[in-house]
């Protein structure tokens, strides 16, 4: 008779049960502090917002409000405390975005990411910065009994798309909300459009993964003006970035309503303002409310780190490789990296689970792990495209501060390389195409003329 394994049977545990255990070990085990590199004094800190949405059949009989915090209570006392609670045990975590309001100069205008900026002179840590910042940005006083502060998430530096020039630190701080009703919020009009709270199920369904496209010509804003930009835009096409398609639970809209002028105006622009919108490198200009909520670039490689720690653990292999719109230069891309993606991969599925990831791109920045001393012989022409700084500026790009790999380290351990080969073979490919169709072009109006 066969023995059957009683933890086959087992249920496997809740999301909250889960998100328990993994908000514990963060407690545990903070990640380490990261100095700014030479020349870079700005920082950053961002606050990710926890909360647990009570369900209709564990509603509980009242907004659960903490009693005074005692001192001699340690947090881990206080997450067993709140994760004992029915209500809490069978709720939906959800996690606070934002999105930024349209701000002209601002490179991440628009975008969804977490409340949070630039820390003052004032502010006494970084943890202190996300806390000012949250007030400011969503009127959260992240200081009070109704939120219980975690721990921080890997520290990485920002630097430029071509990861040469480093621009802050960026610093996560991971904060819980005790409360079962929804905090009030207070959106500040020039930095937050709306905020959302969306569901850690949406966040970790593979269904959710999508992609951001991302118009390349814009680097050329400053490196040759309209006519790159143009020739660039339609060579290359655009650039395919790893997103998250976002389905929020609770939304609210900042409360400025446009005057009916301003209405009338945004509601059929001239042809001209639709070509300026198109040739424009203001990406404030091309920020579309209608658009669906993607979570990419920085604020995706933070919550990489961060959903990767719970099951089934694939947050970062549902990660995609950045590659390009253009049919042609997507084979070649395809093609070249194909037997690396595949080792690669191999090797990411043999090794330890991984600390931190490094898929915090876009197409301006790029946010890198940074664990050790500056390499002060690095090739300064070795970086990725487009978004993709491999990091060698500022440290080792996949080893951790304790000698483990990034997954999305190893993953992209040569596909640079790789990729600017295949650009090179795209645009040789291209002059190819372009060369023959001349001469055959001239050939057949010659025929004409006799």
């Amino acid at each position: 008779m066969e023995s059957i394994n009683p933890e086959l049977n087992q249920e496997p545990p809740s999301l909250p049960k889960t998100l328990h255990a993994v908000l514990k070990d963060l407690h545990r085990r903070p990640y380490p502090h990261v100095p700014n590199p030479p020349s870079c004094k700005k920082r950053a800190s961002v606050a990710l917002v926890l909360r647990i949405r009570p369900t209709y059949a564990h509603w509980p009989n009242s907004p659960s409000l903490p009693a005074e915090q005692d001192p001699a209570v340690s947090t881990e006392q206080r997450l067993e405390t709140f994760f004992s609670q029915p209500w809490v045990q069978h709720g939906t975590p959800e996690v606070l975005f934002i999105k930024r309001a349209s701000r002209v100069g601002d490179r991440w205008t628009g975008h969804v990411a977490l409340p949070g900026g630039k820390r003052d002179p004032e502010d006494t840590d970084d943890r202190a910065a996300a806390i000012r910042e949250a007030s400011e940005e969503v009127g959260l006083d992240l200081t009070t009994n109704d939120y219980i502060y975690i721990g921080n998430l890997p520290e990485r530096v920002v630097t430029t798309s071509w990861g040469s020039v480093p621009l802050m630190v960026l610093c996560p701080f991971v904060f819980l909300s005790t409360r079962s009703d929804s905090p009030t919020l207070k959106l500040q009009p020039t930095e937050v459009a709306s905020s959302h709270w969306v569901p850690l199920e949406n966040l970790l369904s593979p269904s959710a993964r999508t992609v951001e496209y991302v118009d390349m010509s814009q680097r050329f804003a400053k490196q040759g003006g309209l006519i790159a930009r143009l020739i660039c835009r339609s060579l290359a096409g655009s650039m395919e970035f790893a997103a998250i398609h976002l389905q929020p639970n609770e939304t609210l809209m900042c409360n400025t309503t446009p005057s009916p002028d301003t209405i009338a105006s945004q509601s059929s622009p001239s042809i001209f303002q639709r070509w300026k919108t198109c040739c424009s490198t203001n990406s404030a200009a091309s920020v579309d409310s209608t658009r669906p909520l993607l979570l990419w670039g920085l604020t995706l490689g933070i919550l990489a780190d961060f959903l990767d720690m719970l099951p089934p653990h694939t947050a970062v292999r549902l990660w995609k490789y950045p590659t390009f719109t253009s049919p042609d230069l997507r084979f070649i891309v395809s093609i070249l990296t194909y037997g690396l993606r595949k080792r690669n991969m191999l090797r990411v599925r043999s090794g330890p689970r991984t600390v931190a990831s490094n898929t915090a791109v876009d197409s301006k920045t790029a946010a890198l792990p940074v664990h050790q001393e500056t390499n002060t012989k690095h090739d300064h022409n070795d970086v990725g495209i487009g978004g993709l700084g491999v990091g060698r500026y500022h440290g080792p790009l996949d080893k951790a501060y304790d000698g483990s790999t990034y997954a999305v380290g190893i993953m992209l351990r040569g596909y640079y390389e790789k990729l600017r080969v295949a650009v090179y073979v795209f645009l040789a490919w291209r002059v190819a195409l372009g060369s023959m169709a001349a001469v055959y072009a001239w050939r057949f109006l010659q025929g004409r003329r006799r």
